[in-house]
Formats: C-alpha cells, sequence, structure tokens
C-alpha cells in the first residue's frame, strides 16, 4: 500500500480533516451505510419470514441449515475477498461480492423448494461476506483513525431502520405479495449502494507491494465451510451417521486454524483473542437470535408481525449502545469495552435460557420477559461489536490489513455457522428423546457465551 499509511492505524498523514459526513467522505460514508442497511434488512427479514418460508417449501429439517448456510459459506468469500484487496486492491472484489450477494437473493426468491432456497442462501453467504470484508478494507484504506471508530458505530447505526420497519415490512410483504418479494426486492436496493460506493472503491490505488497470500487458504475456507455445513447434516442422525458429524467437527477445526492469526483458537493474548471474542460473540448472540422468533411463535403464540417486535427493540438498542461506545471513545479502552460487552451477552441469553426453560415446565411467563432479557443482550453486543473492529485495526499494518480484516470477519461468520449447525444438532437430539428442543438451543448459546467472557480477558496485549 501507499506509504502515506502509518502502520497500524490506516491514518495517513495527507487524509483531509472533517467528520463522516463531510465533502471528502460523505459519499463514502452513505454508500457503506446504504450496504449495510440492505444487508441488516436482509438479515431482519429473513429471520422473520424463516419459519413461513419453512412452512412452504416443507423444510422444517433444514431450518437451522438456512440459516447457517450463509454465515459457512461467507468465510469463503471472506478469505478469498481479503486475498483478493491484498493483491488488486478493493474495487474488483467489490463489484463480484455485490453480483454474488444479489444473485443468491434471486435464487432464494425463486426456489422450488428448501434445498434449493438453501443454495441460494450459501451464494449469498459468498456475495455477504466479501461485501463485509471490502468495507472493512475500505474504511481502514479511506478513513483517518480518528474517525474509524464512528463509521463502525454507523455500521450498528445502519441497523435502525431495519430494526424499526424491517420485521413488520417482511411480515406485510410475506403476507400482501408471498414470502419470495421479501428477497426479491431487495435486488434493486444493493444496486442503489453501489452506485455510491464504487468511486471510492475505483480511486483507492492498487497496492505497490502486495501482501503474500497463499492460495492454500481459500483451499482450507472451502474445507471449513463444507464441514460445518456437513456437520448439521450429519448430527441430526444416530450411530456411524454422529461418528460423521464428529468427524466434520474436526475438520472444522483443522480448517479454521490458517484462516485466524496463531493463537485465537487456543486464547493468545492481544490480537488472537480479540478475534477469538468477535467469534463467540457472533457464535452466542446469533445462535439465540435464529430461534427468538420461532419460539415465541410456537411457545407464546405470537404472530410474526408479533415475534418480530423483538427484533425491532434489538436493532435499535444495538445501535443505540454501539453509538455510546463510539462517544465514550478512550476513556474506555477496547479491551474493557469488549468485557463488559461479553458479560452483559451472556446475561442476557442466559435469561432466554431460564425463562424458556420454565415456560417448558407449563410457567405463566409473559412474552415480554424472554424478549426484554434478548434486548439485554443487544446492549453488551452493540458496546462490544465495533470495538472489535477498531482493536483489530490498531494491531494491523498495511501489509497484513486484508489478512485481519477477513480473519475478524471470518471468526464472526464461521462462529455464528457453527453455533448454528450444533444447535440444529441439538434440537433434533432433544425432540427425539421426546424433550422441549428450545431449553437446549439456549443452554448451547449460554455454553459459548462463558467462552466469549474468558476470551476478552486475554483481549488485552501481552506486556
Amino acid at each position: 500500500m501507499t506509504s502515506s499509511t502509518t502502520p497500524g492505524t490506516g491514518s495517513g498523514t495527507s487524509r483531509p480533516r472533517g467528520g463522516l459526513l463531510s465533502p471528502a467522505y460523505a459519499t463514502t460514508t452513505i454508500g457503506l451505510f446504504s450496504l449495510i442497511v440492505f444487508a441488516a434488512f436482509e438479515s431482519m427479514a429473513v429471520t422473520t419470514v424463516m419459519p413461513t418460508v419453512a412452512r412452504s417449501l416443507d423444510g422444517f429439517d433444514l431450518y437451522a441449515l438456512a440459516f447457517a448456510a450463509p454465515f459457512a459459506s461467507g468465510v469463503v468469500g471472506m478469505v478469498g475477498a481479503g486475498m483478493w484487496t491484498d493483491r488488486r486492491g478493493p474495487l474488483q472484489p467489490l463489484l463480484a461480492s455485490l453480483a454474488t450477494f444479489s444473485f443468491g437473493l434471486a435464487v432464494c426468491g425463486t426456489a422450488w423448494g428448501m434445498e434449493v432456497f438453501v443454495l441460494g442462501r450459501i451464494v449469498q453467504g459468498l456475495g455477504s461476506g466479501a461485501m463485509i470484508v471490502v468495507a472493512y478494507v475500505l474504511v481502514g484504506l479511506v478513513y483517518p483513525a480518528r474517525l474509524q471508530g464512528a463509521v463502525f458505530a454507523s455500521f450498528a447505526a445502519a441497523w435502525v431502520l431495519p430494526a424499526l420497519f424491517g420485521p413488520g415490512v417482511a411480515a406485510f410483504v410475506a403476507h400482501a405479495l408471498g414470502w419470495r418479494w421479501v428477497f426479491l426486492g431487495i435486488v434493486v436496493l444493493v444496486a442503489v449502494a453501489a452506485a455510491l460506493v464504487t468511486g471510492t472503491a475505483r480511486s483507492q490505488p492498487v497496492p505497490e507491494q502486495p501482501g503474500a497470500a497463499s492460495r492454500s487458504r481459500l483451499g482450507w475456507a472451502v474445507l471449513a465451510a463444507a464441514a460445518v455445513l456437513a456437520l448439521e447434516l450429519l448430527g441430526s442422525g444416530t450411530g456411524a451417521t454422529l461418528a460423521a458429524a464428529a468427524g466434520a467437527f474436526v475438520l472444522v477445526v483443522v480448517g479454521l486454524r490458517p484462516l485466524l492469526p496463531v493463537g485465537t483458537l487456543t486464547g493468545g493474548r492481544g490480537l488472537p483473542s480479540v478475534i477469538a471474542t468477535r467469534g463467540l460473540l457472533a457464535a452466542s448472540f446469533f445462535c439465540a437470535e435464529a430461534y427468538i422468533v420461532y419460539v415465541l411463535q410456537e411457545r407464546w403464540d405470537l404472530t410474526p408481525g408479533q415475534a418480530g417486535i423483538a427484533l425491532t427493540c434489538v436493532g435499535v438498542v444495538w445501535a443505540t449502545s454501539s453509538q455510546a461506545s463510539s462517544r465514550l471513545g478512550e476513556r474506555v479502552s477496547d479491551v474493557a469495552a469488549l468485557r463488559f460487552g461479553t458479560t452483559v451477552v451472556l446475561v442476557g441469553v442466559a435469561g432466554i435460557a431460564v425463562l424458556v426453560w420454565l415456560r417448558s415446565g407449563g410457567a405463566g411467563v409473559p412474552a415480554a420477559v424472554p424478549v426484554a432479557a434478548y434486548v439485554l443482550a443487544s446492549v453488551g453486543m452493540g458496546f462490544a461489536y465495533p470495538r472489535t473492529g477498531v482493536a483489530m485495526l490498531a494491531a494491523t499494518t498495511d501489509e497484513d490489513r486484508g489478512f485481519n480484516s477477513s480473519a475478524l470477519t471470518v471468526a464472526d461468520s464461521l462462529g455464528a455457522a457453527l453455533a448454528l449447525s450444533v444447535s440444529g444438532i441439538a434440537y433434533a437430539t432433544a425432540e427425539r428423546a421426546g424433550h422441549d428442543p428450545f431449553p437446549a438451543v439456549y443452554a448451547l448459546s449460554v455454553a459459548i457465551g462463558v467462552l466469549g467472557v474468558l476470551a476478552a480477558v486475554r483481549a488485552a496485549p501481552a506486556a
């Protein structure tokens, strides 16, 4: 990369001054913000309508896989985009990611069976994973260090409008036009955001000294993603099939190691534990989120629109918490923010687990109580999630910005995918044994949350 960039900060001495919406940054900020808005709307919409999709396509046996698929395939897109940007700059991977994401949405919207729908989710994940990495790289290239925290906080704020209107709009569209238009309608919106951010990507120089990137990393990413999906498919069986699932879990770990900084899987201090914290946060929270609408419909008899109110509250609170974390800035260190956030997430998901367990035993728990626990967990996510990006960039140089940005999002995506795959196994196992499957799912979310707190403790760099 150009020599004007200071290693470890991503900020150059020649960077223009001003805020996120100053003339120098306004178009880029709006473009990146818009991409996150539409990705957020898609996420909120899918969570709201997934029970409807599963009923329509008779595919409840693939419910967890439909959530895990884009997280898993996103790993391949992330690694590929990280390598691509380190060698060729951000423009080409940005265009490819947007086209792939849109094509995946089109496949989902026209699927005639749950298997095809899951295939569309895989393609969609490839595009969205690559798109997020390019966005992180652009933050490091375009904005000075003093604005990077605000940019990541704006990414969280980009969830506010989708959170306020996404679940309700998705439920309305699914009822009035059919669930397919929830996916097809987003394609046009993505093209609008692409037009805003492409110019910025085009203006970035091709690296003068491309980072060394082994093509084998892409192969490891494919292995890890395929193993996660195989784990969910095989884990619901018994005997030899269950043994094969255990083998798939080992392959996930084998494929994951080359994609992350050394020490990430063993709790190494500093950057490795920052990356691990991000993955465990995503795993715990999104495992809980994937089932929240489902459990509210099945155990509290809410409609999709009523259950979607929980997503609305979470989006607003997450964004508000992110803004608070950003405004506190250096008054609260990144490590302190991670420790506080992971603890609050653990308390929130543990509350959901206890309340779902009580409900399964016949207790008259109002639906508002588990929703409140879910919202509490989002406070922790909003406070800690953006800070993982800031902490990662602070430990990054020009030569490894793509790799570390990729590693952060790989941990995020694969952590969630792995948790969702294991949750599908827990759900099927509990149901086969004649037990309520929802407490098993939320117990898994709590266990992962404990690991997240332990990782955050080690996020401080070694002396």
